[in-house]
């Protein structure tokens, strides 16, 4: 279907539309070739710690099929492939000696990608710690701002010319609340007093990173944050309190400080005696100006006033007027438009990314007739872009959206048990097949999102 250039839904000139991933959850093959093992290859083989025992051992095996699966981008129509770095593949202890096979397979990914006019977006690090570094403290280590400098250092002159978009670090709050507060993540701890350690060396890594690049690298950089934006259960007071202490625990405790405000208020009160006070000059190293600031964004919360609930003292209300995705997750598309202007305030302007979104249905295990339908995350895909769209009309500079995922992959904890992909992957045959909504997603690009005013 042809769209003219006045389309409602028409995006701007220069939007980058693409799909995301993260390395453990699809490449497989985690120590071969002289990688070493990260926490994940630990976390999924401790008994209990996954659903169905599930491990990234094989996952999507990207490892091996990276060129079937550039070939089903182009299929796509992507324009842009937001992918991560095995910090261990590169350097298999985390610090010291380079392992040239693993740099090799990311060298023949970048290649391959630019060889079909994708553009490749690398994320440093998305929660697949070097286990060397984790026997090593891992982020309650103060020296891994360093470590995580010269492992950057490495990709930043490796892909020089070529990556012209890198992210340091994906959901900060994902890597410190899952695990190290809770504990239903790799590492596995749980520990408010962890946590706030953690949560602040994970800034103090990002700035330094981002310093090391303005140094050797070439191009742009910036973070990636999960962003849950919270609304009051209530108008009472004590709703509204709970509403800013959970906002203050997973939103503003990593964007507060990246923006040179500190730590909010509010993160005291949740953390109690396992708050600290850190030096001045860390906030300086995290305040390091970025070029840009992605989001990863599937859901909002409603908060309601809980003295049980640990640490923030508040409990999500259900709304069960709206639908909810196989995790729970309320589908709310205003929320997004909502959170990219919040954003866009509270980051004075910066340029935008959607990093991630995307939603889990049930799918099938193996294509039938050829076709995978799938008419909820098609449903879910197309207003999500409208609310996009809908943030640029109030003045956010959005630059590009990526949906998650590109592939079903491994779920982390949850294992092979939820479904993201735009493209369904059959884990006994590993054959890939595009999902409708992929199919959609191929044409919404195509007409620059004018597709959308039909829809």
């Amino acid at each position: 279907m042809t769209a003219d250039s006045t389309g409602k839904y028409r995006f701007p000139d220069g939007f980058l539309w693409g799909a995301a991933t993260a390395a453990y959850q699809i490449e497989g093959s985690s120590m071969a070739d002289g990688a070493g093992a990260s926490i994940w290859d630990r976390f999924s083989h401790t008994p209990g710690k996954m659903v169905n025992g599930d491990t990234g051992d094989v996952a999507c095996d990207h490892y091996n099929r990276w060129q079937e699966d550039i070939d089903l981008m182009a299929r796509l129509n992507l324009q842009a492939y937001r992918f991560s770095v095995s910090w261990s593949r590169v350097i298999p202890e985390g610090r010291g000696a380079i392992n040239p096979k693993g740099l090799d397979f990311y060298d023949k990914l970048v290649d391959g990608l630019l060889e079909e006019g994708i553009e490749p977006l690398c994320t440093l690090y998305h929660w697949d710690l070097p286990a060397a570094l984790d026997d090593r403290g891992g982020w309650l280590n103060p020296d891994i701002a360093d470590w995580f400098a010269d492992y950057g250092q490495v990709l930043f002159e490796k892909f020089k010319g070529r990556v012209k978009t890198w992210g340091t670090i994906n959901e900060p709050w994902v890597i410190v609340d899952g695990g190290y507060l809770h504990g239903a993540l790799a590492p596995g701890h749980n520990s408010a007093f962890e946590a706030m350690i953690a949560g602040h060396n994970v800034l103090r890594a990002h700035g330094a990173a981002v310093r090391r690049f303005r140094k050797v690298g070439e191009g742009q950089i910036g973070i990636v944050l999960n962003i849950e934006p919270k609304y009051p259960a209530s108008d009472r007071p004590e709703d509204e309190a709970a509403r800013r202490r959970a906002d203050a625990q997973m939103n503003r405790w990593f964007l507060d400080p990246l923006m040179g405000r500190g730590y909010p208020a509010e993160l005291r009160e949740v953390y109690g005696e396992a708050y600290q006070d850190f030096p001045q000059e860390d906030f300086d190293l995290i305040a390091t100006p970025t070029d840009w600031m992605g989001l990863n964004w599937y859901t909002r919360a409603v908060p309601e006033n809980a003295p049980d609930a640990w640490p923030t003292r508040s409990r999500p209300v259900k709304q069960t007027q709206h639908a909810h995705t196989e995790t729970g997750w309320e589908v709310y598309p205003p929320a997004l438009t909502d959170t990219l202007v919040w954003m866009h305030e509270q980051t004075n302007s910066l340029p935008l990314m959607i990093t991630e979104n995307g939603s889990a249905w049930y799918d099938p295990p193996h294509a039938i007739d050829g076709r995978i339908h799938d008419p909820m995350r098609v449903d879910y895909l197309k207003n999500h872009l409208k609310a996009a769209h809908d943030a640029i009309g109030k003045g956010v500079d959005l630059r590009g959206y990526m949906a998650w995922s590109l592939l079903d992959n491994l779920e982390w904890s949850l294992g092979f048990s939820k479904r993201f992909g735009i493209v369904h992957v059959n884990y006994v045959t590993q054959e890939r097949t595009p999902k409708d909504s992929g199919l959609l997603y191929a044409e919404i690009i195509k007409s620059h999102g004018a597709l959308l005013d039909t829809l």
